[in-house]
């Protein structure tokens, strides 16, 4: 497929991609209820939650804590503190190891991740590296299924069908950019195509570059084995993309080159082992024999960057 028919398969792609919704969620207001035994204890929570904040959000935010929860009160969350009883299950904040409430929040509650992370600090990279890591396997496990149709029915677990997609290219774009919202609307920056112009041409002009990359990759390695480095170029990609616009969006520039192929090296890597587990749980007839023709070539390909700046 030339370099134009892809283009036009992107653009045709992010057309269908609203960042209302990741903007939305960015915008949803909280009602966290807090439950202490006295005032210092109320203090040390909220201490917790508004921590590293800008005076106007810090002030913003805290409207949605409220101390104290009335009965049958209408709550996203309601978080009580060691030094009160609490319920079976209930959320529970240690000061000893505050963030162990994050995770637990999360875990339970991934839909309000944008709006907590936006709102609270303490949030905002472990959302961040839920969503990168979440996008990152659907990436994952979509370079494989083009190239193997017939685990085709596992896409059950990816947001969009696969018959939707003129080519590999332009889905995994179109997640990247999907992605780069919600990286956009947790770290409390506007959303959409506008707002993150120069945000958005990095991930589309990048797509090209991991495109030649992973084509190279599959006519390197014999025997079907590029299959497993073609999806582990998706992986790389994907996380770096990510971890890119974090450390964008943190602290107002991007990685160095040397950063970013220590990122790729190592998300490689880590991708290709990803690439092998997910194999196996759906085909393990064939991860062996991918497997044995991925090792012919232990190195890891150098990032597509260098092509690109």
């Amino acid at each position: 497929m030339s370099t134009v028919q892809t283009l036009v398969n992107v653009k045709k792609a992010l057309s269908t991609l609203n960042p209302k919704q990741a903007r939305e969620m960015s915008r949803r207001s909280l009602h966290i209820a807090l439950n202490a035994a006295n005032p210092e204890a109320y203090r040390r929570m909220e201490d917790f939650f508004l921590t590293d904040l800008s005076p106007a959000r810090r002030r913003e935010s805290s409207y949605s804590l409220t101390r104290g929860a009335a009965t049958g009160g209408n709550y996203d969350l309601v978080i009580y503190d060691q030094t009160v009883s609490a319920p079976a299950h209930a959320l529970v904040f240690e000061p000893d190891r505050p963030h162990h409430i994050v995770s637990r929040i999360l875990d339970r509650h991934y839909d309000l991740g944008v709006p907590l992370a936006r709102s609270f600090f303490p949030f905002r990279r472990p959302f961040i590296e839920r969503v990168i890591a979440k996008t990152a396997r659907e990436n994952t496990l979509f370079s494989l299924a083009t190239a193997l149709p017939d685990i085709i029915p596992s896409f059950i677990e990816l947001p969009w069908a696969i018959a939707e997609f003129a080519s590999d290219t332009a889905f995994l774009t179109m997640n990247q950019v999907r992605m780069a919202f919600l990286i956009a609307g947790a770290s409390d920056r506007e959303v959409g195509y506008l707002e993150q112009k120069p945000e958005i041409a990095t991930v589309i002009g990048s797509a090209f570059g991991w495109r030649a990359l992973a084509r190279q990759l599959v006519g390197k390695i014999p025997f079907g084995g590029g299959l497993i480095a073609k999806a582990g170029v998706a992986y790389a990609g994907t996380k770096v993309l990510g971890l890119s616009l974090e450390h964008y969006y943190s602290i107002g520039f991007t990685y160095t080159r040397a950063e970013r192929d220590r990122l790729y090296a190592d998300a490689f890597r880590q991708g290709k082992k990803v690439a092998q587990r997910i194999l196996t749980s759906l085909r393990p007839d064939l991860a062996a024999r991918y497997a044995a023709a991925d090792s012919a070539t232990a190195s890891t390909p150098s990032s597509p960057a260098a092509a690109l700046s």
